[in-house]
């Protein structure tokens, strides 16, 4: 499996799985993609927001269930009542290696559909609690949309996801990113940084309408 490689000419979704203020940009994002993908590509691309010493388990972060309603009132995200449940139950862990790795194999099968795939994985967790360290979700997603279920396990289990992942990773800090969401155009010579959550979708068409095309 070869290294993700950007368009020439696109809008970068950097996020991580695992981060709430992602979740709440989540939609406007697609709605911003299925809006102008007639007229520019889209790729979504991991960072690493729980990764090192911060890949740990959920209750490890207690500032979270306040942040998350911060979110909800701010963008008007969804957090099921499954989701709720895991910061008290603690044991679940964050590890953005493993979201960054669960991404890639589904990108690399239908890159053109990765915003997809990242709304889908943050859909797995905070919509249904599941872990995106365990394979069996990769797994499900790849089946339910049409993937090649074995192929997906199989580039996880190999290792491939992980190196993958850390492409992705290591893209992220080229393009000058360390917080999550953040959206990107670039083109073969410039990076242009967008802005994301709680930017209406009307002023996200304008921007681009001003970048070159």
């Amino acid at each position: 499996m070869h290294k993700f490689s950007l368009p020439s000419k696109s809008v970068i979704y950097v996020m991580d799985a695992y981060g709430g203020w992602c979740w709440g940009f989540s939609q406007r994002m697609r709605e911003f993609e299925a809006t102008d993908l007639h007229c520019v590509a889209f790729a979504a691309i991991s960072g690493g927001l729980f990764i090192g010493e911060r890949a740990k388990s959920i209750a490890s972060y207690p500032h979270i269930p306040e942040a998350n309603e911060r979110i909800a009132q701010m963008t008007g995200a969804t957090f099921s009542d499954e989701y709720r449940a895991l910061p008290p139950q603690g044991d679940m862990l964050m590890n953005s290696l493993d979201t960054a790795a669960g991404l890639a194999v589904l990108r690399a099968q239908a890159p053109e559909r990765a915003v997809y795939w990242a709304h889908k994985m943050q859909a797995a967790f905070y919509g249904h609690s599941l872990s995106l360290s365990e394979h069996a979700t990769i797994g499900g997603i790849a089946a339910a949309n049409g993937l090649d279920e074995a192929a997906a396990l199989r580039d996880i289990k190999s290792g491939t996801g992980d190196t993958l992942a850390r492409s992705d990773i290591e893209l992220t800090r080229q393009l000058g990113v360390s917080s999550y969401p953040t959206l990107l155009f670039v083109d073969s010579r410039n990076v242009h940084r967008l802005p994301a959550t709680g930017t209406a979708l009307s002023m996200l068409n304008q921007i681009l309408d001003t970048l070159p095309n």
